[in-house]
């Protein structure tokens, strides 16, 4: 007679327990045994508690291949569907075995679950794990299929509904109750206060303010006040939600003809617009991609978008100031070059018309498109390529965990109706053209960061805390990817062997990118060092860019003034003819600033489920080796996390956003 021992672990999540039948049948190289009842005195299965059972056979089953886990109505109870995390199996021989399973299991449903060490398709040597293998992976190619949300953008999952998803990816009940929460809270605030809808135009920029009680951050309130300054404006180039755009100006393009005499005032006294350029002190935001989108249409008439251009220099006290505006690429006598020297709200204004622009960049491209489209794409991939015993699922599956579900929501919100960006200047078509257009641009490099960096010449300006921090963060990322990498790949060989990961990449190419060859991307892998530069790039992407683009909505875009999807007015073609007035007719009514804002605070909560960056609650791997790698990496990313602690505590104006403590693990909302 041969006993195992099961130790089988029921989830913490809310309602995780069942009242159900739990069968085990454990299958070996020399035999399985019998369809076992998991049954113990008292109540089994209950919420976040592990329960001890052992199943008995005639003789040894040999090398332990698979688990069966079954569960069956009790009695004439109602269904409670339980959350399985994971089994662990001792054997006669005294092998511990990990057998993961972290989801949902319904009434009259099996799973079978592979375990021990991660293993690849060649390793495996037994005809049952190849059968359970082929069979794994043509479930999820049927259940995760592609879709084109609109040409020249990257796929899309098939998913129509997030009622439609596999338990496994969905958000959990406690953190739909709380994003439900979240919107009512917000809604019966408005309501009470009689802003939500309202057509009204804003009478004076204080009453801004009073838009929420409660919902006030630091950040916040420091944009509400500074919003007006030249250095704080520059500031946000840097540290502010969009840190992408900008990039070193050597040789000011032909469209935009800035002159000595124009920008002589704002400059160190002595120096000189070339003198600057050469020694790296001017940066140019240049919008030129959004040129010629037609805008989207408002009461009937067709709004304005600006696509222009800002030069910014950094000045003796090290502030990045912008000094020159143009708002549309053509130069011409409507559309002069603005200066800080011209009527204050001439100034305000063309400022205003550049963040609008950049704000749609923002939403659209920079975190909707090349961060939740980008991390669905890296998801949809390897949910269809790998299994779940693959060394690769184990490493990325905790970074994209919820991101098919945010997606389908997110779309929603800003593609609905009343979504943000729909209602946003360019409208929902010009939207999707600005996508189309970047995407066709991408390259890979772009979304390296320290190639990023390198190309856009802003490896030396200072106190530039996102480059600072992303880049301590990448170097933190590959270190540990590199580990995990080589250990299951030993040599270029293990990586042009295994299908699965050609599979994951040629998907990713074709999907992601839509096989343009020129961006950069690869549509194979051929050494160690490729496949470990591209999934750095992947979990960089899906965490630490993420957070740079997201975290900080609320406290930079709530403020309507700051920044705004949509302004009502044209921009100045001449200057001395705006004011107050001017500015206040600019911004979008009062209905349409509070349902930004309210977007912007809905986005920017932390929900339930909130897992950091290096942070695996469910465990994957058996192996001693990937777990070592794992606590270097949390130990790696602690004491960068107290670094930029104390560093913030200096700092008049800390960026937390890049803090590790602060980087959700995946794309989860």
């Amino acid at each position: 007679m041969a006993e195992y021992k099961l130790e089988i672990t029921t989830g913490d999540l809310q309602y995780a327990g069942t009242s159900d039948y739990i069968y085990v049948t454990l299958f070996g190289t020399e035999g399985q045994s019998e369809r076992t009842l998991m049954d113990n005195y008292g109540f089994d299965f209950q919420t976040g508690a592990p329960g001890s059972y052992t199943v008995k056979t005639s003789s040894s089953l040999g090398k332990l291949l698979l688990v069966k886990v079954e569960k069956d109505q009790y009695l004439c109870l109602p269904e409670n569907e339980w959350y399985f995390s994971k089994m662990v199996v001792t054997t006669p021989e005294g092998d511990v075995i990990l057998y993961p399973c972290y989801r949902w299991i319904g009434r009259g449903e099996m799973v079978e679950l592979r375990g021990g060490r991660a293993m690849k398709a060649v390793e495996d040597d037994h005809p049952l794990l190849i059968e359970h293998r082929k069979k794994e992976l043509m479930l999820k190619k049927s259940l995760f299929q592609w879709k084109i949300m609109a040409e020249g953008l990257p796929h899309i999952d098939s998913f129509n509904d997030v009622s439609e998803l596999p338990a496994e990816i969905s958000y959990s009940d406690s953190r739909t109750a709380d994003l439900n929460y979240s919107r009512k809270k917000i809604g019966i605030e408005l309501k009470v206060k009689g802003l939500q809808g309202s057509t009204a135009q804003w009478e004076s920029i204080e009453d801004i303010k009073k838009i929420f009680w409660f919902k006030k951050t630091t950040m916040s309130e420091y944009v509400a006040d500074h919003w007006m300054e030249d250095d704080f404006y520059g500031y946000q180039f840097l540290n502010g939600v969009n840190p992408g755009v900008i990039k070193r100006c050597s040789e000011l393009p032909t469209n935009f003809p800035v002159t000595e005499e124009m920008v002589k005032p704002f400059l160190e006294e002595g120096s000189s617009l070339q003198k600057e350029m050469e020694k790296g002190n001017m940066f140019l935001y240049d919008q030129k991609k959004m040129d010629g989108i037609p805008p989207a249409a408002y009461n009937g008439e067709p709004l304005h978008v600006t696509s222009g251009l800002c030069l910014l220099n950094v000045n003796p006290e090290n502030k990045l100031m912008p000094i020159a505006i143009q708002l549309n690429q053509q130069p011409s006598e409507k559309n002069p070059i603005f200066l800080p020297s011209d009527p204050e709200t001439d100034w305000l204004l063309a400022k205003m018309f550049i963040k609008n622009a950049d704000c749609m960049d923002h939403g659209s491209v920079h975190h909707l498109m090349r961060t939740h489209f980008l991390a669905e794409v890296f998801a949809v991939a390897a949910l269809h390529s790998f299994p779940v015993i693959h060394p690769m699922y184990k490493l990325l599956f905790p970074h994209f965990r919820h991101t098919i579900h945010a997606s389908i929501t997110g779309r929603l919100i800003l593609f609905g109706p009343d979504g943000a960006l729909s209602n946003s200047s360019l409208g929902f078509d010009g939207i999707m053209e600005l996508m189309r257009r970047d995407l066709s641009e991408m390259t890979y490099s772009s979304l390296c960061l320290p190639e990023n960096i390198a190309a856009r010449g802003l490896e030396s300006i200072p106190n530039f805390y996102y480059r600072d921090d992303g880049l301590k963060l990448w170097n933190i990322i590959q270190s540990f990817v590199k580990a995990v990498v080589e250990h299951y790949y030993p040599s270029d060989c293990e990586v042009h062997r295994d299908t699965e990961l050609q599979d994951w990449i040629s998907e990713v190419f074709t999907h992601g990118f839509l096989g343009n060859k020129a961006s950069g991307f690869p549509a194979a892998f051929h050494t160690v060092e490729e496949v470990v530069k591209f999934t750095t790039m992947v979990i960089f992407t899906t965490t630490v860019q993420h957070a740079a683009v997201h975290s900080g909505q609320y406290d930079y875009s709530s403020w309507a003034p700051n920044g705004s999807l949509l302004l009502r007015k044209p921009p100045p073609t001449t200057k001395g003819q705006s004011s107050m007035k001017t500015v206040l007719e600019s911004l979008p009514n009062v209905g349409e600033t509070v349902r930004l804002a309210a977007f912007a605070w809905l986005l920017s909560d932390r929900y339930s489920g909130y897992i950091p960056l290096g942070t695996y609650p469910e465990e994957r791997f058996d192996e001693p080796e990937p777990k070592q790698m794992i606590k270097d990496f949390q130990a790696e990313l602690s004491c960068l996390s107290e670094a930029i602690t104390t560093r913030n505590s200096h700092l008049e104006l800390p960026y937390t956003y890049l803090d590790p403590a602060e980087i959700e693990n995946s794309v989860s909302i």
